[in-house]
């Protein structure tokens, strides 16, 4: 079973609520400020609180018909603290950067607002995004709201967690190496990583560049995180660049590859006991599941390519530990071996509709003062690189792929997820695709 923590709707039902007179905006906001000024306490996942401005809107709201063009009116909700709102700090993490007050809104919270979405404020990251907890000398450590000795994960933890305890229905986080995966598979919800391209990143700078209107930047995108399949597609709709469609095909006519051997990051027992029980299931219910393809592309070459490319884009080309730094051939090498990567999942996909595999080698890890990635995990009693772990991370993201996790068990008490990646572009696929086996799973 997966332990859930909350019995709160979700953003489309919560709207429906008030486009009914249910719940008018201003009850729906102040119900969101009660939760969290109660929860809160224990997890820390809201850092910054704008209730008051919330309160205004919420009151111009009251009364008002909303249109088709608002199918979110109302619903309250927050985002990562990495994405620019106006009149509020965008630190990422850093207490240098405390007094940075954003001007203007991102392009995803303009759009989210054209929706009718009232935003209560950010919710916590690590410094740089680049960790695998929620933890900074600003605002201190996100805990898991299942286990709270526990970190929610990284680095868009404190959005899993607010939506996780029902604090909030929805949230907006941002994924280059598991970052919206990962909280959404440590805290039990619903993340979807979006293709590389579909949502503008716009207003999500680092402070170092604030103002300077920066490119999205090489594997990194911005993603949904919700406690359902149907909340995710409509936040991916209302946010994408380009107009999006589902195939419409069934799960039943679908050919699934499962993936939990990946050179070198092997996957713990309490990752694989769910997914494995999933599987079973969906076999159970006549779904088409395989294991073993020769199709697969070299996913050793995939993840040292990636690692390159994922530290040089982190380092934005500055040198590296060892004082080596990217030439330009080098990082057009690196795109040509994207490119090579990409066109083998492409081929890879022309037999296999979705592809099954872990977010993480590891379910929610309790809290450490390093950072993640500079140490080990544990896994299957022994001691491996953390670093090796983002090997579940780059599968979808080096070649740009759409992943949807969606919770499919636990293991003591902890939740579990599962990938469910696609092709480039099919995002909405792989979301219909989570949702159809997560009824299979749980009706």
């Amino acid at each position: 079973m997966i332990p859930t923590l909350t019995d709160q709707p979700g953003a489309i039902a919560l709207a429906a609520q008030i486009r009914s007179g249910e719940l008018s905006p201003l009850e729906a906001v102040d119900a969101a400020i009660a939760r969290i000024e109660d929860r809160d306490m224990q997890i820390d996942a809201v850092v910054v609180c704008d209730f008051e401005r919330a309160r205004e809107t919420a009151e111009a709201l009251d009364g008002q018909a909303p249109g088709e063009d608002r199918p979110l009116f109302g619903v309250p909700m927050t985002i990562k603290e990495s994405f620019d709102i106006a009149g509020l700090p965008t630190t990422w993490g850093h207490e240098q950067f405390a007094g940075n007050i954003a001007k203007r809104d991102a392009r995803i919270v303009q759009k989210l607002k054209a929706a009718g979405v009232i935003f209560l404020g950010k919710t916590n990251v690590p410094p740089d995004l680049a960790d695998w907890q929620s933890r900074n000398p600003v605002y201190g450590r996100t805990r898991n709201p299942h286990d709270t000795s526990r970190s929610p994960g990284g680095s868009s933890g404190g959005s899993a967690a607010a939506v996780a305890s029902g604090m909030v229905p929805c949230e907006y986080g941002t994924d280059i190496g598991g970052s919206v995966r990962v909280p959404a598979h440590f805290c039990g919800v619903w993340g979807h990583k979006t293709s590389w391209g579909l949502i503008s990143k716009h207003g999500h700078d680092h402070p170092m560049m604030a103002g300077g209107d920066a490119h999205d930047g090489a594997l990194s995108i911005a993603g949904p995180i919700a406690r359902n399949a149907d909340d995710l597609a409509l936040l991916l709709q209302l946010t994408a660049s380009i107009p999006m469609r589902a195939s419409g095909k069934r799960l039943a006519d679908c050919r699934l590859l499962l993936v939990t051997d990946y050179p070198d990051s092997p996957v713990d027992a309490a990752v694989l006991g769910p997914i494995e029980a999933a599987v079973a299931a969906l076999e159970a219910a006549g779904v088409r599941v395989e294991r073993t393809t020769d199709l697969l592309p070299d996913l050793a070459r995939q993840q040292q390519d990636y690692m390159k490319m994922l530290n040089i884009a982190l380092a934005r080309g500055m040198p590296a530990p060892d004082g080596k730094r990217a030439t330009a051939t080098d990082w057009f090498d690196l795109l040509d071996a994207q490119a090579r990567n990409e066109a083998a999942w492409h081929a890879l996909f022309e037999t296999y509709d979705f592809v099954l595999a872990p977010p993480a080698p590891v379910l929610a890890i309790p809290h450490r003062d390093e950072r993640v990635f500079d140490g080990t995990l544990t896994i299957n009693g022994r001691e491996e690189s953390a670093a090796a772990a983002l090997a579940w991370a780059g599968i979808a993201t080096f070649p740009n792929l759409p992943s949807t996790v969606l919770p499919v068990g636990a293991t003591d008490g902890l939740p579990c997820g599962m990938q469910v990646i696609g092709p480039r572009w099919a995002d909405l696929d792989c979301i219909a695709a989570a949702k159809a086996i997560g009824e299979v799973l749980h009706g």
